[in-house]
């Protein structure tokens, strides 16, 4: 393996903030200029994935997402992900961004990854809209004898409302190491393929992997505060979920839930030009403070 690996991992190291609580949504202050040089690392590369899709046919696993009454949450992700895509281009310089899909036709939770992975991203931003399952209640439908009689129905829940942020789960990390073998290490073999025996890269993915996941971390505590802060936007904090995307996306990668698509005020802001264009600037922000953050290293 050659050198450039370790020294690129070992200053990547040294670039990580301090791990704070998962559900902790303090930003570490910025540290004086006069302390902070460059690590020799560049953020050059964003994915943006926009959730869900029309279902389509062909190998893979699919999923419709969300309804609301007039829109849905395939239409609006493509729309946020599409405006994310120039905002970032225009107002991060040096840094490309790639889209997973650019049309309403799906592309399977496979074929995602595989693109991240592809692009070499250096941060996977997934966007999606949540929804509350229906809820059971029981109903007075009349009186016999005297007794009231009952019966159970399903309503819809549109309390939800809000913004959450989910990483992957610890107990998805094996998947996400296999991920680092086949396309962050690679490059940096010498004479063919990972070895996954090799004392060397057991080491390596394995610092890789802590790394992606406390930039997710980072990440994810960058956009709550920044929805907070100046969107004025409910947070329902950060999550672990099992989600194939994430894990298998080898590189810092964090999805955003960017409000309830079944909640009818909610559903009007996600549509809306206005509220689609706050939703973009607080990603285009965060984004910016994260590869401010990943780029610098305190002496």
């Amino acid at each position: 393996m050659k050198n450039k690996a370790l020294k690129r991992l070992i200053f990547g190291l040294l670039a990580l903030p301090v791990c704070f609580s998962l559900f902790s949504f303090t930003i570490i202050p910025s540290v004086p200029t006069d302390t902070v040089v460059n690590n020799g690392f560049k953020f050059k590369t964003v994915i943006v994935d926009a959730g869900h899709g029309d279902k389509t046919t062909g190998p893979g696993h699919f999923s419709r997402g969300a309804d609301g009454t007039f829109s849905t949450e395939r239409q609006v992700t493509l729309a946020v992900a599409l405006k994310l895509q120039k905002a970032i281009e225009k107002n991060i310089v040096g840094v490309n961004a790639i889209l997973t899909r650019k049309t309403p036709e799906d592309v399977s939770f496979e074929r995602r990854a595989e693109i991240a992975n592809e692009s070499k991203g250096n941060l996977f931003i997934s966007i999606h809209c949540n929804s509350l399952p229906e809820r059971t209640i029981r109903e007075r439908v009349g009186t016999k004898r005297g007794r009231g009689v009952y019966k159970t129905v399903r309503v819809a829940d549109r309390s939800g409302k809000g913004v959450l942020m989910l990483i992957y789960a610890l107990k998805r990390t094996r998947e996400q190491q296999n991920e680092i073998k086949s396309n962050t290490l690679e490059e940096d073999i010498e004479n063919g393929g990972v070895d996954p025996n090799d004392p060397e890269t057991i080491i390596l993915t394995n610092e890789y992997n802590r790394k992606f996941r406390v930039r997710s971390i980072t990440m994810a505590n960058i956009l709550a505060n920044q929805f907070v802060d100046t969107d004025g936007r409910r947070l329902e904090g950060i999550r672990e979920q099992s989600l194939y995307v994430l894990c298998h996306a080898a590189m810092p990668s964090v999805l955003v839930e960017i409000g309830y698509i079944n909640n009818a005020e909610e559903e009007e802001y996600l549509n809306s030009e206005e509220g689609q264009e706050a939703i973009v600037n607080t990603i285009v922000r965060s984004i910016q403070a994260y590869k401010d953050k990943v780029e610098q290293v305190v002496r």
